[in-house]
């Protein structure tokens, strides 16, 4: 079974899972976002996103292949190309950290070691690029999958809290940290992965 790890790109936006293809929850404030879902225009909206990040900072995202087929992907950026950050009552995202917005992997491929190397693939990245932290907005009352991942998932694979909240609590990986993951957190990450399973309505916070 061939297993590879690539940056998401313009080519390889396809191979997201249609629903996170058309999603622009992270990538739009509220009021834009929920226009281009109603236009129609939310992919199209998601693809000028990605554009627009690799040109002025470059890749924001992994895609896992097993036999060239996509079972697997993770999204991030700086706050500053996270419109949606700035809704959050727990924000802003720390200066050095970037954010890790969404990341799945399917569930047919759970159980492989996918997603701590994903997540090991994004620190490795980040420290090359000089950043110290990755870190998420949790939902403290998580009941159905969501762009926005259970705050006791990130806990559980080793997020700390920065700034709590009683429904969205900010919190924090050190990436040397999570390079060093060993296979104690496979399943409290694929817990974590596996919580981001269809597209969420675009509410206002």
């Amino acid at each position: 079974m061939g297993r590879r790890l690539v940056p998401l790109t313009l080519d390889s936006l396809s191979d997201l899972p249609v629903t996170c293809r058309s999603c622009v929850f992270w990538e739009l404030d509220p009021v834009s976002g929920e226009a281009a879902v109603k236009n129609g225009m939310a992919e199209l909206e998601k693809e000028s996103w990605i554009s627009s990040v690799l040109l002025d900072w470059g890749s924001c995202g992994r895609i896992a292949y097993v036999d060239d087929a996509p079972v697997g992907f993770v999204l991030y950026a700086p706050p500053a190309y996270v419109p949606r950050s700035t809704a959050f009552p727990t924000s802003p995202i720390s200066p050095d950290a970037v954010q890790l917005m969404t990341a799945r992997i399917l569930p047919g491929y759970q159980g492989q070691g996918l997603g701590r190397v994903l997540v090991q693939t994004v620190a490795k990245d980040l420290v090359r690029r000089g950043f110290k932290a990755i870190e998420a907005f949790g939902d403290a009352k998580w009941e159905h999958p969501g762009c926005i991942l259970p705050a006791e998932h990130l806990r559980a694979v080793g997020f700390k809290t920065v700034r709590p909240h009683p429904r969205y609590p900010r919190l924090r990986l050190e990436v040397r940290s999570a390079i060093s993951w060993k296979g104690e957190v496979e399943v409290a990450l694929e817990r974590l992965l596996g919580a981001v399973q269809k597209e969420p309505s675009l509410r206002p916070l």
